[in-house]
C-alpha cells in the first residue's frame, strides 16, 4: 500500500519549486493561484530569493506547503492509500487526501504562520534535539524541569526527540539529558517553542479560522500528529488539527501505525528528503520512493 508523507518547516531551500513551475502547466496554475490568494508573489521569493528571505515566517510555511502539494499533484499519477504530514506537513496531507481544498488549506497555513510568529514574539523560547535517549527518558527530563515550560515536541524516530519550551527550561533539559545518557543535545535555530503550551495564543487565534473552514470526507485515511491514528471523519480531523499547535508530533508512532496497517511504500513530496531518513530509522524494511 502507498503512503504519501509531507515535510514541515525547515525543509525549504532557495530556488524551491522553479523546476516544477517550468515543467508542468498544472504546477504553474497552482503557483499563480497561490500568489493571488496570498496577495503577494511568493513565487518570486521561492524561485529567486535567498535562504534568508525564505526564513520569513509568512513565507516559509506557505512555501513548503505549496511546493509539497504541487509536487504531489504533478509527480505521480497514483493515488495514496494513506497520508501523513509532519507538523506543517499535515496541511499538505489534508489536501492530498481531499479533506481540504488547496486554496482553503493555503489560507489556513498563512494564518497559522502569522499566529505562530506572534506567539514567538510574546515570549522568548526555543527548541532542541535530544539524540540517543529513549522517549520516556526525554519525557522524564521534561518533568524534572517542573518550574519551567519544557515538553517533548517531536518524536521523530527512535533516539531523536525534539524538546520545546522556555530558553531556561530547554537549556536545563539539555544539560539533564546529557547527564542521563543522551549522546547529544543540540539547540535548534528556530524562532519559538513550537508544539508546546507556549503556542496556545497561536492555537486560539487559528481556532476560528479552522472552525470556519469546510472539511471534506477524505479519499483515504490521514494519520494525524496528535494521536498517530488513522482518521476519516471530517469533524475528528478538524478537532485534531485544532490541537496540533500545542501537542507533540507523534511521528515515530505514526509511521509504525501506517506500516501495521499495510503501508509498504512511502513517498515523500516536498522540498528535501528529511522524512525519508526518519522513516528508514523507524523501519529499514519498507520501500521508500
Amino acid at each position: 500500500m502507498r503512503a504519501f508523507v509531507f515535510p514541515g518547516q525547515g525543509a525549504q531551500y532557495a530556488g524551491m519549486g522553479k523546476d516544477l513551475y517550468d515543467a508542468y502547466p498544472l504546477a504553474q496554475e497552482m503557483f499563480e493561484c497561490a500568489n493571488e490568494k496570498l496577495g503577494f508573489r511568493i513565487t518570486d521569493i521561492m524561485f529567486d530569493g535567498t535562504a534568508e528571505d525564505l526564513k520569513q515566517t509568512k513565507v516559509t510555511q506557505p512555501a513548503v506547503f505549496i511546493h509539497s502539494v504541487v509536487a504531489s499533484k504533478v509527480l505521480t499519477i497514483q493515488q495514496p492509500d494513506m497520508v501523513a504530514g509532519h507538523s506543517l506537513g499535515e496541511y499538505s496531507a489534508l489536501v492530498a487526501c481531499g479533506a481540504l481544498r488547496f486554496e482553503d488549506a493555503l489560507l489556513l497555513v498563512s494564518k497559522r504562520a502569522s499566529a505562530m510568529q506572534k506567539a514567538c514574539e510574546m515570549q522568548e523560547s526555543t527548541m532542541a534535539a535530544i539524540l540517543g535517549l529513549e522517549d520516556e527518558k526525554v519525557n522524564e527530563v521534561c518533568r524534572r524541569v517542573s518550574d519551567q515550560v519544557v515538553v517533548a515536541a517531536n518524536f521523530n524516530c527512535p533516539g531523536q526527540v525534539v524538546i520545546s519550551g522556555t530558553i531556561e527550561g530547554v537549556d536545563r533539559a539539555c544539560t539533564l539529558s546529557k547527564e542521563m545518557g543522551a549522546k547529544r543535545a543540540l539547540k535548534l535555530q528556530v524562532g519559538g517553542a513550537f508544539h508546546s503550551p507556549l503556542m496556545q495564543p497561536a492555537a486560539e487565534e487559528l481556532k476560528e479560522a479552522i472552525l470556519n473552514t469546510t472539511f471534506l470526507h477524505p479519499s483515504c485515511p490521514i494519520y494525524q500528529n496528535v494521536n498517530a491514528y488513522p482518521q476519516t471523519n471530517e469533524e475528528d480531523i478538524r478537532q485534531n488539527l485544532l490541537l496540533q499547535l500545542t501537542a507533540p508530533v507523534c511521528w515515530t508512532q505514526t509511521i509504525k501505525n501506517m506500516i501495521v496497517d499495510g503501508a509498504n511504500q512511502f513517498y515523500e513530496f516536498g522540498p528535501g528528503d528529511v522524512l525519508k531518513g526518519l522513516i528508514r530509522k523507524i523501519d529499514a524494511n519498507v520501500e521508500i520512493g
